[in-house]
């Protein structure tokens, strides 16, 4: 299945011409002018999308929404339109009462800078049983709360989900299989999901690629009334190209270096991601809040996030406070010993472990304290406007991105974020 595609409209029209064709196969009975009919009534169209700006008192370093965004706030430019906007487009087609497929197109910010659109959903379903789903082709790694709708910024009450926790995780599609099952005892809901797969995601500055392979998940969500309870887990197989030099460098320096590299390469590398999750969601009162840890087993670091949030309804508004962190567990090593080494040698290894070390203190680790307001002043709109003070760990530069020389790791970082999201 193909990460990127052809302009949006082209990518619809060769949607709906196969689910059509899927149609026609699969219900051989519709004929002449009740085929268009029927066809024309399985479908429906959804949209969403975000119209965002954000400031960033750091102007050697970009705030970004994820590491795969080319750019951001702060270096690149002191207001940035690029890391919150984005359009997306979807077609749902019901095909009969158990087979049915989604395919969710989206615009934003890629790797190269681009807007080019990709493919964020594109699966069929097949429902065996009123509680029993099997799903084929590309879906969203339902790894926290709010992975889901993630893109959708209407669904949430943030300009966007703190990015501590949310980052541990930047992959967030899997191609391949899930099935769901639910259970209702009285009134509390179960959902238990399993999800098999692999992903490919390009990283930026020609970096290479990332590859996932063997992912595996596994999800339960509880609800009742208004609590929702998610405890999750998931584990992939890691390649990344990025870091092929450096680590092949280490190997020239005998068992020490191998050792070294052995332990900070990811090279099929095993990433493993738990998350516990919790809202309360009711008339005036959402309360929020998740625990994560992430260990890949490589230079990408040993990371343990968390955050909580509270708002309170007033009509149209929301106000709201959000406290989020993560720290990195081993953000240093003492790397080669250059005791007995040539001059070379020992000057060639020096600046490996200095490499080395400046990958491992880019683990993100800071604390962020955020306020902001919603206000849905019309039907399917929102206003969202969030200040944001991070306090970097030492030595880390956190989320940032694009570090450029004479930044000062430890530091402290302001936003402004102000977007506007709309549903159709």
């Amino acid at each position: 299945m193909p990460s990127q595609i052809t302009p949006s409209r082209s990518s619809r029209t060769y949607a709906l011409h196969a689910l059509c064709l899927a149609t026609m196969l699969w219900c051989p009975d519709i004929a002449g002018a009740d085929t268009e009919d029927a066809v024309a009534s399985m479908f429906s169209f959804s949209g969403f999308g975000t119209l965002g700006v954000v400031h960033s008192s750091e102007d050697r370093a970009d705030f970004s929404d994820n590491i795969f965004q080319a750019n951001g706030a702060g270096y690149s430019r002191q207001w940035s339109p690029n890391v919150d906007s984005r359009v997306g487009a979807q077609v749902v087609a019901t095909i009969s009462p158990k087979l049915s497929g989604v395919l969710q197109i989206v615009s934003d910010q890629n790797f190269d800078g681009t807007y080019w659109p990709h493919v964020e959903w594109a699966n069929v379903k097949y429902q065996f049983t009123p509680d029993l789903s099997v799903r084929l082709g590309r879906s969203v790694l339902p790894s926290f709360l709010f992975s889901d709708t993630r893109l959708v910024g209407y669904t949430y009450p943030w300009v966007r989900p703190p990015v501590e926790l949310y980052s541990l995780n930047p992959v967030s599609t899997n191609d391949g299989i899930d099935v769901l099952y639910h259970l209702q005892i009285g009134d509390l809901v179960e959902k238990i999901q399993g999800n098999f797969g692999y992903s490919n995601t390009t990283l930026p500055d020609n970096r290479g690629t990332s590859r996932g392979r063997n992912s595996w998940g596994f999800i339960a969500t509880s609800e009742y009334g208004p609590f929702t309870l998610l405890l999750s887990f998931q584990a992939s197989h890691l390649s990344n190209t990025a870091s092929d030099s450096l680590f092949d460098a280490f190997r020239q320096f005998g068992p020490q270096g191998v050792a070294i590299a052995n332990q900070y390469d990811d090279d099929n590398k095993l990433i493993e991601i738990e998350d516990v999750g919790a809202s309360y969601d009711s008339a005036h009162w959402l309360i929020v809040g998740e625990w994560s840890h992430a260990n890949t087993h490589s230079f990408i670091g040993d990371q343990t996030a968390w955050y909580a949030s509270s708002g309170y309804r007033l009509g149209k508004f929301m106000p709201f406070l959000t406290y989020a962190e993560v720290r990195a567990i081993g953000n240093s090593n003492p790397g080669l010993n250059l005791m007995g080494l040539p001059p070379g040698a020992a000057q060639a290894g020096a600046g490996l472990n200095a490499g080395l070390n400046s990958v491992l203190e880019s683990i993100a680790d800071q604390k962020t304290m955020s306020a902001g307001i919603r206000w849905d002043f019309a039907k399917n709109v929102d206003l969202k406007l969030q200040v944001d003070h991070t306090r970097l760990g030492a030595g880390s530069s956190g989320t940032l991105i694009n570090v450029q020389p004479g930044f000062v790791p430890g530091g402290t970082v302001n936003l402004f974020s102000a977007a506007i999201d709309f549903v159709w």
